[in-house]
């Protein structure tokens, strides 16, 4: 089957392992299914969640779901299931589907890849999303009518990325992203890496792209603060599970970079997750995944808390109305009403 012809299938089609549960509902009086629990370490938390919040589960049956986005025309969520190579729709009124398959990878069948799909995926030009595409190894624009793909970056220095694995857009236009090899069967050894290490770049509105790090092992999640001045990147080692701190000039470039958060001594099956994805709210509080949940920061990386889920989450943005924060976790995704705004 031809990758159009499984794309306009894919729009259409609902996979059978997913299941969606409940009804809409408040976090206060939810008939929804909810899962883990809200651990309190500072009380200026509860400016941030109420007590009694819940965790809701949205649906359910993925592999490994990531890359959350909320499309504010059309009132849905974008999620992937990197391994299984698709996007997935959920809203209130309609639930879970797939809405792209393939995400990423099209090509014939090749042992090559550890995880084929598109992972992060952020709101790009009207009509459209930005993703990191571990398939193609590429930063890529979608159109969200016809899934028609643009690959807008695919090598750095004329070598082919890693897989890039999430992004963010300043409002400058330029797209920082990750290059961890995670997409790639075997990794840091795949004959496939062309890259000698595992960088942070920036794509700027004129195609040049950038090396802004090279020396970190695994980067994952990327976000900036608000006032556009910080670069935060996740690691997801654990052996050094941390989140970085960069300045960013006006330029893109960045410099002293610092350890933030140092999750290394959580790290353990008692809490299960690495520093994965990450999102900001509008105070600049930090919502980065880690060992044991959603780790929430102040800008100075003191922590007031965690959202445990129950299971390693890999991603959370905030959507809908501002005030709701959508949690991919393993298997499930959730969401978690909040008193502070993305």
């Amino acid at each position: 089957m031809t990758a159009s012809r499984r794309l306009i299938l894919a729009g259409a089609l609902a996979a059978s392992s997913i299941e969606t549960l409940g009804c809409a509902m408040t976090a206060s009086t939810s008939t929804r299914p909810t899962v883990g629990r809200i651990v309190r370490e500072d009380p200026a938390l509860d400016g941030l969640i109420a007590p009694g919040a819940v965790i809701e589960k949205l649906a359910e049956g993925f592999t490994w779901s990531e890359g959350p986005v909320w499309i504010q025309d059309g009132g849905y969520l974008l999620f992937s299931d990197v391994p299984e190579n698709r996007i997935h729709r959920w809203s209130e009124t309609d639930g879970a589907s797939v809405f792209m398959e393939p995400s990423g990878y099209d090509g014939p069948p090749t042992p090559d890849f550890r995880e084929p799909g598109s992972n992060g995926l952020i709101a790009g030009p009207a009509g459209s999303i930005l993703m990191a595409d571990h398939g193609n190894r590429a930063i890529a624009k979608v159109d969200l009518a016809t899934r028609a793909k643009t690959l807008l970056a695919t090598r750095y220095q004329g070598r082919r990325f890693n897989s890039p694995n999430d992004l963010v857009q300043a409002r400058t236009g330029a797209i920082f992203f990750t290059d961890p090899p995670y997409g790639l069967k075997d990794m840091d050894q795949s004959p496939l890496k062309e890259q000698a290490h595992n960088g942070v770049y920036r794509l700027d509105a004129d195609g040049a792209v950038t090396l802004l790090i090279d020396d970190l092992t695994f980067p994952n999640g990327v976000a900036l603060s608000p006032d556009q001045r910080t670069l935060y990147v996740a690691q997801s080692d654990p052996v050094r599970a941390i989140v970085m701190a960069y300045d960013l000039d006006a330029a893109g470039a960045v410099s002293n970079g610092r350890v933030l958060k140092d999750f290394t001594a959580l790290v353990g099956d008692q809490n299960p997750g690495l520093p994965d994805g990450l999102a900001i709210d509008a105070e600049g509080h930090l919502f980065v995944t880690g060992p044991g949940g959603i780790h929430i920061l102040t800008p100075d990386g003191r922590s007031l808390g965690r959202i445990d889920t129950g299971t390693a989450a890999a991603n959370c943005k905030f959507g809908d109305d501002g005030h709701t924060l959508f949690i991919t976790s393993g298997a499930m995704l959730v969401r978690l009403k909040t008193l502070t705004r993305g």
